[in-house]
């Protein structure tokens, strides 16, 4: 076992997975069809689903990654949340009674609405694929701090291999209760899990100035005389390019409000990973208020982690680490400050608490593979395998469900193992869902807004962003191409981007065609 670790720390992680799992089995006694499996029933209530939206969307990575941004940089990520908000409004407004004009599964049905069964398999197909990778990619990010928490000889499971000890126990803890218990499982166990690891950030706020000398006040002094509660970049420096301080890095003002609230309204409104939880709800009233108060609670979520981050570089400027910094290799994607906060957490936290603040990583881990699972099995089952046998039983397609979950649970193990061999891993869950969220997004909005017409416009935009979402993220990582990429666009272009470049390319190719397509025989 980890030296760093009492048994009573022990006690407390084990109590906790034995608990959540048994919450998850308890709710999900009463499965007898798909609408129970996929909608739970619709009687959860609002503020359940409202916490278990922000529970999905934060991951291990956002916990460990968040504040090693700030340790290494400042708080300015904090720019981008300021989009996440004004997304959720928007939606809950304008796209949340679109979602209780009948009882619809899936965002992709509007799709099947407008254009017919083949762009909704289309919109189901990006996601099945994109939700994948960027979930697996979450589960291996995640595993690797939690390895130097656990250790490898409690993560080995006689196979040898820590990384894949970490992923398998994610992946198949989070499946005994989505298996059980679907949708309504998952929306109670992230609601538990949301809380655990929201205190765990809270304690970390409050804990850590007690530990520093001068208190909270000097704690703040220094860490804002280093720059690190530095938050706003509005204009590039003197004599900085404005197109690269807008496009590229670091996190500014204008990417949060434009390219960070399309990229929440792709991800919280054309993506069945987080639109099953808006369409769990009784009504359109619950659903804008779920929406809300994720708008409420995200922005202080994240801010707790950034400001934790920001603390600990004060914290370690005149102490050493306890535990070495492991070495990263480089183009890995993670660095050494992302073992920043596990480190602290091991080494200056007493037992006991120490136990809850593993127990909170572990939330997060287990909520965005749950959420996941539940989402992946909704599409394949009512996108694809309902329209295929429309007249078989609740039965049998309840019982795919389950089996559908199991194989989309090895899917995530696997990728989530393969992830081990990719470049710049901490962005690519980003950057792959970068790939699809404006394809997605755009058809959508013409799903929404144009009347009814041929598919072939909308599958064209679609497949059109994606391939040019291709070209932008791998063009300027090849030396044959990165000198043309840079004397033809002068800078890279930064993920937050991606969503609102894929919303438009869609838009005009689908325009484009359907004004060359002659019009359908009357």
């Amino acid at each position: 076992m980890n030296s760093y670790f009492n048994t009573g720390d022990w006690v407390i992680i084990l109590i906790y997975l034995l608990g959540i799992i048994a919450l998850g089995l308890w709710f999900g006694k009463d499965q007898h069809n798909t609408r129970d499996y996929f909608l739970g029933s619709k009687n959860v209530p609002w503020w359940g689903i409202g916490m278990s939206i922000v529970a999905a969307e934060t991951s291990a990575l956002t916990i460990i990654g968040v504040p090693a941004m700030a340790y290494g940089g400042n708080i300015a990520f904090i720019q981008m949340i300021i989009g996440y908000v004004i997304a959720r409004i928007i939606l809950a407004i304008v796209l949340v009674p679109h979602y209780f004009k009948g009882e619809i599964y899936s965002p992709y049905q509007l799709f099947a609405d407008t254009f017919g069964h083949s762009a909704r398999q289309t919109a189901g197909g990006f996601f099945l694929i994109s939700e994948t990778l960027a979930a697996g990619v979450r589960v291996y990010v995640a595993s690797i701090p939690v390895k130097l928490m656990l250790g490898d000889k409690v993560l080995s499971l006689g196979l040898g291999d820590p990384i894949f000890g970490a992923i398998f126990l994610f992946v198949v803890l989070s499946l005994l209760y989505t298996y059980v218990g679907g949708v309504k499982a998952v929306i109670w166990t992230d609601a538990v899990q949301f809380a655990l690891f929201l205190l765990g950030g809270v304690f970390a706020l409050c804990y850590i100035p007690t530990l520093v000398e001068g208190g909270l006040g000097g704690l703040f002094a220094k860490a804002t005389a280093a720059g690190k509660l530095h938050w706003l970049n509005a204009a590039p420096a003197p004599g900085a390019s404005f197109a690269q301080f807008l496009l590229d890095k670091p996190f500014n003002i204008w990417m949060g409000v434009i390219g960070g609230t399309v990229m929440v309204m792709s991800s919280h409104g054309a993506e069945q990973l987080i639109v099953q939880r808006v369409l769990a709800c009784k009504n359109v009233a619950d659903g804008r208020k779920a929406l809300i108060l994720s708008a409420v609670v995200i922005f202080p979520l994240f801010l707790i982690f950034l400001l934790v981050g920001a603390m600990l570089w004060v914290f370690y400027q005149d102490r050493p680490f306890q535990i070495p910094l492991p070495e990263t290799s480089p183009g890995s994607g993670i660095t050494a400050n992302d073992f920043i906060f596990p480190i602290f957490m091991m080494t200056e936290v007493p037992h006991l608490l120490k136990g809850f603040l593993i127990v909170a990583i572990l939330s997060a881990a287990m909520c965005s593979v749950s959420s996941a699972l539940t989402s992946l099995a909704s599409v394949s089952t009512m996108d694809f395998v309902k329209h295929v046998f429309p007249g078989r039983s609740e039965a049998f397609f309840l019982r795919f469900s389950k089996i559908s979950t199991v194989v989309w649970a090895a899917a995530l193990i696997l990728v989530a193992y393969l992830s081990r061999q990719v470049p710049f891993v901490l962005n690519a869950a980003f950057a792959l869902r970068g790939l699809t969220s404006g394809a997605l997004l755009g058809g959508l909005a013409l799903a929404i807004f144009w009347r009814k017409g041929r598919a072939l416009p909308i599958i064209a935009g679609m497949l059109v962003s994606l391939g040019c979402m291709t070209a932008i993220q791998l063009l300027p990582k090849f030396a044959l191409t990165r000198d043309w990429w840079m004397k033809t666009i002068g800078t890279e272009i930064f993920w937050p981007w991606y969503t609102l470049i894929g919303v438009v390319i869609t838009l005009l190719t689908a325009g484009l065609v359907r004004r060359l397509l002659p019009p359908p025989a009357r």
